[in-house]
């Protein structure tokens, strides 16, 4: 089932993309972009902070996988 609309609204529709686009370019050449010296040590941090919560959980579940096998050992005696 095909939906017909008026050539005034597809029209329209086609002003207000465009509008849309060209606003939206406006925008993008207000944006203050950083340097590639802030974008890399930017993503050294983030690899960073990743690395280390990483080791953490994977520490946290060795420890908690080590003592449920415990637990189950000495409940089986």
């Amino acid at each position: 089932m095909r939906v017909r609309f008026s050539p005034g609204l597809e029209i329209q529709g086609f002003i207000f993309m465009v509008k849309f686009l060209k606003e939206s370019r406006e925008e993008l050449r207000k944006v203050v972009w950083p340097s590639k010296e802030e974008v890399v040590n930017s993503t050294l941090v983030v690899l960073s902070a990743v690395i280390l919560i990483s080791l953490f959980l994977f520490g946290i579940d060795r420890l908690f996988s080590v003592l449920f096998d415990t637990l189950v050992r000495l409940g089986s005696r």
